[in-house]
């Protein structure tokens, strides 16, 4: 069965659109973070749940039903990596542009035996601004703790390290997924994802692939699947403009 990243689509009896970005202007100021400035194209949802968020050094598609992201966009490069030596500030905070009732609270991970998980890296971000927006809970989602410390974290390295080889920039989407209903955190039910995934895509190289991890301290990371399998499982197309697999 056909997983779709946010298993919202179950319960939700909202009548879907062809596929369209949450809105095309969304994302004005920070279209540079999406592969030729295209933001991804999903199944119109309530546009009043789906908000887009722009930060300094990546961009946010937030859902207020599952009060995470639904996905997290990167532009990455050699030369922003060099410069990535921002002090860990570890500053987390509840963000006040989402309305109190499509968000998570600092309370909600307090105790849940989840971490806050980044989905855009601290050790992606090169400026104190941006370092100090990778905190926003915006960008978190709750994530089995060793699996975030260890498996996921050796995903994101990996990535830095094809980064620094890649000849131009790189595009990079993360997010979550869940599978049937969802459990959740703290008193704002904040959905716990079953798998996360990170989208890699190198224009330079007309290549793209992700990772795919279970959601548990003891999934190991395995052989990345292709771009199509993503779109496969999780209904969005990441990228409109590839023609690759």
């Amino acid at each position: 069965m056909q997983r779709l990243v946010f298993a919202f689509f179950f319960a939700v009896s909202l009548s879907l659109a062809p596929h369209a970005s949450a809105n095309q202007n969304d994302f004005e100021r920070c279209r540079q973070v999406f592969a030729n400035g295209e933001p991804p194209l999903i199944k119109k949802q309530d546009a009043q749940q789906l908000r887009a968020l722009c930060f300094s050094a990546f961009a946010v598609l937030h859902s207020g039903q599952s009060r995470t992201p639904l996905y997290v966009a990167e532009r990455l490069n050699r030369k922003t990596l060099q410069g990535a030596h921002e002090k860990r500030k570890d500053k987390f905070f509840a963000d006040a542009r989402l309305p109190r009732a499509e968000r998570a609270e600092l309370s909600d991970y307090k105790g849940s035996g989840y971490d806050r998980g980044h989905m855009a890296p601290a050790a992606d971000m090169t400026t104190p601004e941006s370092m100090a927006q990778s905190f926003s809970l915006a960008n978190m989602v709750p994530q089995a703790p060793i699996n975030n410390r260890n498996a996921w974290a050796g995903i994101e390295k990996s990535t830095r390290k094809y980064v620094m080889r890649a000849t131009s920039d790189v595009y990079v989407i993360s997010g979550p997924v869940f599978d049937g209903a969802p459990s959740t955190i703290g008193t704002n039910h904040v959905w716990v994802p079953t798998h996360l995934f990170k989208l890699v895509y190198d224009p330079s190289a007309n290549k793209a692939w992700a990772h795919w991890i279970d959601n548990q301290d003891a999934a190991k990371v395995g052989k990345p699947i292709s771009y199509t399998e993503l779109v496969k499982r999780t209904g969005i197309s990441f990228l409109p403009n590839f023609h690759g697999s």
